[in-house]
């Protein structure tokens, strides 16, 4: 059965280039928005939180603040309406899913950098 499964996403999903991200990592999202017959681009900002899956059928969940309210979005990485990932910082964080994120406020929601040896 998984061996079908391999088959088919092999075949008929096609495959985006996006970076290599992790948790903690800061980045915006830039998908389609499709309004009746209008069509238009959008961004979002944020954190990952999680990385779930593995192969086409990976997801990611990005949260941000906006105002004093915190918005989560999770996003398919073979969502057709994908058109690029930027990294803006890459975070250095010690768990795979950092749901505790959600319940800092202020100071203590930052995330420490990670040195990019380059």
């Amino acid at each position: 059965m998984e061996a079908l499964l391999n088959f088919v996403q092999n075949e008929f999903i096609e495959k985006k280039d996006f970076p290599e991200f992790g948790t903690g990592d800061t980045l915006t999202v830039y998908y389609q928005i499709r309004e009746g017959n209008k069509v238009r681009t959008q961004f979002f900002k944020g954190v990952v939180i999680q990385i779930k899956g593995q192969g086409l059928s990976k997801t990611f969940t990005i949260r941000k603040m906006s105002g004093t309210v915190g918005v989560e979005r999770i996003f398919p990485v073979n969502m057709p309406g994908l058109e690029k990932i930027e990294i803006n910082k890459k975070g250095r964080v010690r768990r795979s899913r950092i749901y505790y994120f959600k319940q800092l406020r202020g100071k203590k929601a930052r995330i420490k950098e990670a040195r990019v040896d380059s």
